[in-house]
């Protein structure tokens, strides 16, 4: 047969060995010879797995890739330049959906670390910046996929414990700038490792040790971290945070298959436009005296601390007005933020060694996204060489975001899975743009303002639901491994569990001076307090902090677990690169990962970042 289809290479056959000859005019070869061409080729619908079975790839290499999945088309592509209208449009479609994640976060750290209004714009603003620049350095010089990065959640639980230390608790005066201060120092420190990591080629050797099994309670537990802070935060205010909640889930799962003008608003606009709608809510019933108290003063909720019957409405005047913020009184108009706006950096040995491990937590964060958004783009795995080179521009990113001070470190935001697969949207340019937009709009500082006055109440709400995002995110993960094994099974469970149970048991030494702290940020003091007591208080300081993150015990845990118990590739879900040979065979096979031309030549030597 070979000689036979070499000579009719350009037309297609039906091979039925049966000598059933009533298919000849399908272009079947039967039994008795007879060879008939295809009348009609068959169309292309477009469907991927259409030609190839899912798990597959055109070349057979399907079950070598640890059961890959294969994504629909997507409706525009890494390298498609659609217009600059669609782009301006894809882009900005991009970040709404992720508007939670990038502007949430100061909201929670800022009146933590006892900052103004003034300085919760401040914080939002500069986030906006450098998540705008280490973006498109990302996109130029990092993996080159298309995935935002900005201030990640896997740096806040470390922040909280932070900026509760014993030290802080009673400090009034500059409380906001020391611990800023602090926080840049240790994200400086931790932020070099990962860099190091990345570049000196260190993480293709952790890899070896990094799988889905691993991956999944990871960053699992990064969402069920702040299960204590979530609700008792958004139930101050219940009448705002359950219809807000509500709200995104009815149009995540209800509402998301509805499509208006073409285009699945509910699902991709869920945040941004629930938020809208909430906060409308919100002022109606401000402006219509919900929270109007006799003899209470609605500008300074602060202050009817001093009267007794003010003092029961203070939190809830607070956490659900939508006038007790004076950041766009007193925010200006036009306003830069630059390195060192807080200070020079401090360095301290306890939070730095924190930093450096939560670094890891982050790169294997980051690792699972790489990992997850190239197969719903249809991309080759990236190889370990690439994976490094992004991990050390992510360790640069978050050097910036210390000089700068941010309050957390920058890396790949979790929830770009989720963006990708609802908008259908991998675009390198759109997300650039968007990025270039975000930049721009970080020097309004009425921007920044307006999004720091935001509800404390309705923020937790939608923080609850991105939380929970990230955790189904993380376990998501294990479709790449065989689901029915006991032996992951079990290396899941017994992470996840002792990643929560060895913390709080850290976490239940609470401080002497608890009464001081809200009942939510009391799991985030064990650092000063936990049961690890030797000679060297900056390191009892940093183990009882790291052994009371959950995210960290379950790292620790999953690693030791999944590379000690037995089991096959295939079972564990071990990510398989590209290999060295594929790429000789078919470099256009990882062009999308590809460095600048004038970049790759400075670097073609260096095999270690997979130029």
């Amino acid at each position: 047969m070979e000689p036979i289809l070499r000579a009719h290479n350009d037309r297609k056959f039906d091979v039925n060995g049966n000598g059933n000859g009533n298919n000849s005019a399908n272009g079947d070869v039967n039994g008795n010879g007879h060879i008939a061409p295809v009348t009609e080729p068959r169309k292309d619908d477009g469907n991927v797995d259409g030609e190839v079975g899912m798990g597959e790839y055109p070349d057979g290499e399907g079950s070598g890739y640890g059961g890959w999945h294969q994504s629909p088309r997507i409706k525009c592509g890494l390298r498609e330049n659609p217009g600059l209208v669609p782009l301006i449009y894809y882009g900005l479609q991009h970040y709404l959906s992720l508007a939670g994640s990038l502007i949430f976060i100061p909201l929670i750290i800022v009146p933590t670390m006892g900052g103004s209004d003034k300085d919760t714009a401040n914080v939002v603003s500069t986030m906006l910046l450098v998540s705008g620049l280490t973006t498109i350095l990302h996109t130029y010089f990092g993996t080159r996929l298309p995935l935002v990065q900005g201030s990640s959640f896997v740096y806040l639980a470390p922040a909280l414990v932070i900026m509760n230390s014993e030290e802080y608790r009673n400090l009034a005066e500059h409380k906001f700038r020391y611990i800023m201060r602090e926080l840049q120092g240790a994200i400086i420190v931790g932020s070099i490792f990962q860099s190091f990591l990345g570049y000196s080629g260190l993480m293709s050797l952790l890899l070896r040790f990094i799988n889905p099994v691993v991956v999944a309670p990871t960053v699992a537990a990064v969402g069920l971290a702040f299960f204590s802070y979530g609700f008792p935060q958004a139930g101050s205010c219940v009448e705002i945070s359950l219809p807000q909640i509500l709200l995104i889930l009815i149009f995540t799962l209800y509402l998301g298959g509805i499509s208006v003008f073409g285009h699945r608003v509910f699902r991709v606009y869920a945040v941004p436009v629930s938020v809208i709608i909430i906060w409308a809510y919100t002022f109606f019933l401000t402006a219509g005296g919900a929270y109007n108290f006799k003899g209470c003063s609605p500008d300074i909720p602060n202050s009817n601390i001093l009267i007794d019957a003010c003092r029961r409405h203070a939190d809830t005047m607070r956490h659900c007005r939508t006038d007790v913020s004076n950041a766009m009184r007193t925010a200006a108009w036009v306003r830069i933020p630059y390195p060192f706006q807080w200070g020079i950096p401090t360095f301290r040995l306890r939070t730095s060694i924190i930093m450096v491990i939560v670094s890891l937590v982050a790169s294997i964060d980051s690792i699972g996204s790489y990992h997850s958004a190239a197969i719903r783009m249809n991309l080759k795995p990236p190889t370990p060489g690439i994976v490094s080179r992004g991990i050390g521009l992510e360790g640069f990113c978050s050097v910036l975001a210390g000089l700068w001070g941010t309050g957390t470190g920058s890396t790949t935001l979790t929830e770009n899975v989720h963006t990708i697969n609802a908008t259908k949207v991998a675009n390198r340019r759109a997300v650039q743009l968007g990025a270039a937009l975000l930049i721009l709009f970080s020097f309004v500082g009425k921007i920044g303002a307006i999004l720091a006055s935001i509800p404390q109440a309705l923020a937790a709400a939608v923080l609850c639901f991105i939380w929970a995002l990230i955790v189904a995110l993380g376990l998501s993960t294990l479709q790449y491994t065989q689901n029915a094994s006991s032996r992951n099974i079990i290396i899941v469970g017994v992470s996840l569990f002792f990643g929560l149970s060895v913390p709080a048991y850290f976490q239940q030494y609470v401080p002497e001076t608890g009464l001081i702290l809200p009942g939510y940020l009391i799991p985030y003091a064990a650092a000063s307090n936990g049961p690890v007591h030797t000679g060297n208080a900056q390191f009892n300081f940093a183990m009882n902090a790291l052994l009371s993150l959950n995210m960290v015990v379950t790292l620790l845990v999953a690693v030791i677990l999944d590379n000690t118990v037995p089991g096959s590739r295939q079972e564990r879900g071990v990510y398989v690169w590209s290999r060295a040979e594929d790429i000789m065979t078919d470099p256009s096979s990882l062009l999308d990962y590809s460095l600048p031309s004038r970049v790759g030549k400075i670097f073609h030597w260096a095999k270690c970042v997979g130029t």
